[in-house]
């Protein structure tokens, strides 16, 4: 427990900032998931293979490389940064922010996919009813679709979000100070393997653990019944 001691601090701070990743991630993953799903349901065909192409691409490439592109493809490259650069602590935010946005675009794929399955589970006459009084799409979608959709998948969407949060550890790839750096920096110090392994381990389990029974007793709250 020295060790424990030793670096409480730190891990604390490491763990907020993994906590800091996941929620933000997970809004801009919602959104963007969100906004994919009707693209695959829009009866345009153009925005259909779109999303499609997004969802195949992004789902096939690994995580690891969307970080590093964030990071070297438009930090480095192309100037893009996402902070103030006279900032002083431009670096570390500009790190986190690209992180960010590379966990967003990675878990929108999906949500979205998460989204669709649960627009396909609303039975077909409530659209076609919708229609019938004149809704436009975007209205189907907001009034009936989506809202019986999220509460078909709220258990799904949970699991995505169990994976964003043990996602975040790829963040230490361009330097974010999440657990994950941490804990490779400790077991480079101390040597400690089990130790070191065993106060992640158990830091991660009291993340997702809640998070799983949070979810399940959301989606049996709200499941819709189906005659």
């Amino acid at each position: 427990m020295e060790i424990f001691t030793e670096y409480q601090g730190r891990i604390v701070e490491a763990f907020w900032t993994t906590i800091q990743l996941t929620v933000f991630s997970a809004i801009g993953a919602l959104l963007l998931g969100t906004a994919l799903a009707a693209m695959r349901l829009a009866p345009v065909p153009m925005l259909t293979w779109l999303g499609s192409a997004y969802v195949n691409v992004v789902r096939n490439t690994p995580l690891t490389l969307i970080i590093l592109f964030c990071s070297f493809g438009l930090a480095q490259t192309l100037g893009i940064t996402l902070v103030d650069p006279q900032s002083r602590t431009s670096i570390e935010d500009g790190n986190f922010r690209l992180a960010v946005l590379g966990l967003t675009v990675y878990t929108a794929a999906f949500v979205c996919e998460t989204v669709r399955a649960g627009v396909n589970t609303v039975p077909l006459g409530q659209a076609e009813a919708a229609r019938s009084l004149g809704l436009t799409f975007a209205q189907n979608l907001r009034i009936v679709l989506l809202p019986q959709a999220f509460r078909a998948v709220v258990i799904p969407l949970g699991s995505v979000l169990i994976a964003l949060t043990k996602n975040t550890t790829i963040a230490s790839a361009i330097g974010v100070a999440e657990a994950a750096l941490l804990m490779k920096e400790m077991i480079e110090n101390t040597a400690a393997l089990a130790t070191v392994g065993a106060i992640f381990a158990l830091g991660f389990v009291i993340l997702t653990l809640p998070l799983g029974l949070v979810f399940g007793w959301l989606g049996r709250r709200l499941s819709v019944g189906r005659s």
